[in-house]
């Protein structure tokens, strides 16, 4: 286990996208000015929310470890984070949101995996039901597109689950397992499957599961009246890299993986539910002191963690582990990356950063500081400006800002 805890390398997400006008001017002869419109009726538009919901997933076992599910918000216009409360729910470690933020489901990361569904009012959480992962350490979930199904990744026995939305939004038994088969290379960490994230390609229709534990990348089909998951294909990584987490551009056209055991981010070209690798570079940036596979100049091994991409598809993220920083890449025509700029991310090992709403400011949960720190995002270039104060949160491990 490298001299780790198993929980420092298992494995959240959704952005919203952001639009822009343009003005469009007519040359030609000039003409008289039209005439003003008249005041719309009814009553002007609500302003923006000064605070959003915010919540924070934290690991509950061992000395210092959090409650369950921080609930709190968070300033739409600096960014500054704050809990006021927590919702008990077991090593509640990825999130994610159904149809309408009406309900909020979290892995339970146990030896006994399971998921919970949370109703969302007004930014609170009341727990609907729990519901089996039919196996252990879950560590990753998504909602599938049509909202019917709930899937989930169990790292431990390498397998994913379909779990049923009822009309509640609470979650009915299992109707498929998918159980992954092999190992790698790396005896310590790929003795077996390990499956780290299941997510929904953009245009619907397939499903990925990576696997750090095979170094495959999975594809399904749900069907929705049955719940069954079919297999429709797989592809391998180089041998020992130890795929963790896969983001999606915008376009649908290239997909970028995250390699924990590799150190590296992969560019790949997608259609039709298959995946081509490509390119493998450094999942942080030349002037890092970590590169791949080699202990960092502390002496620690860089893993890299969580990769979001940009609402706009011009940036790709990356979370580092170990180097402790978050590095930019820029998002060339042909899908190519080319790193920016890096961030220290203001504290130690963070295992996830996202976007909040709008894409104006990133969160980094930084497992190992126990803090939750903000950043504000220039839409132009990519890079990221610490703000405000960083919040205080023990283990936390995934947040999202609404």
């Amino acid at each position: 286990m490298v001299g780790l805890d198993r929980r420092a390398f298992l494995g959240a997400i959704g952005v919203t996208a952001a639009g822009s006008l343009l003005l469009a001017a007519c040359g030609g002869p000039s003409a008289p000015p039209p005439p003003a419109a008249a005041p719309a009726s009814g009553p002007a538009p609500a302003p923006p929310p000064a605070n959003g919901p915010f919540f924070v997933g934290t690991y509950t076992d061992g000395e210092g470890a959090g409650k369950g599910i921080g609930v709190g918000t968070w300033a739409t216009a600096n960014g500054q984070a704050t809990l006021t409360g927590v919702v008990p729910v077991s090593n509640p470690s990825f999130l994610a949101l159904g149809p309408g933020d009406k309900v909020l489901y979290a892995v339970d990361e146990q030896e006994d995996g399971g998921v919970s569904a949370l109703s969302v009012t007004d930014g609170q959480l009341k727990l609907i039901n729990r519901e089996s992962s039919k196996g252990a350490g879950p560590t990753h979930l998504c909602v599938h597109p049509s909202g019917h199904y709930v899937l989930a990744a169990n790292y431990d026995s390498g397998s994913v689950v379909a779990l049923p939305v009822r009309p509640d939004g609470g979650l009915g038994p299992a109707t498929d397992v998918a159980q992954h088969t092999g190992s790698g290379p790396d005896k310590d960490r790929q003795e077996g499957p390990h499956a780290h994230q299941i997510v929904p390609a953009p245009a619907g229709g397939y499903l990925h599961a990576v696997d750090l534990g095979t170094d495959t990348i999975y594809a399904y089909q749900l069907d929705d009246a049955s719940g069954r998951l079919t297999p429709r294909g797989e592809v391998k990584l180089r041998a020992g890299s130890g795929p963790r987490h896969l983001a999606f551009h915008p376009n649908g056209r290239f997909a970028y993986v995250t390699t924990e055991l590799g150190n590296t981010v992969v560019t790949c070209a997608y259609a039709n539910g298959v995946l081509t690798p490509g390119k493998e570079q450094p999942a942080t940036a030349p002037s890092s002191p970590s590169s791949p596979s080699v202990p960092s100049a502390g002496g620690e091994r860089n893993y890299p963690a969580e990769v979001v991409v940009s609402s706009d598809g011009r940036f790709v993220y990356v979370s580092n582990r170990g180097a402790d920083n978050i590095t930019v890449f820029a998002v060339g025509a042909d899908g190519q990356l080319t790193p920016s700029s890096t961030t220290p991310c203001g504290g130690k090992y963070p295992r996830y950063i996202g976007l909040a709403r709008g894409g104006d400011f990133l969160f980094s949960t930084n497992q190992k500081s126990d803090t939750v720190t903000s950043f504000a995002v220039d839409r132009s270039t990519g890079a990221l400006t610490s703000v405000g104060k960083p919040l205080a949160s023990p283990m936390p491990v995934c947040a999202l800002a609404l």
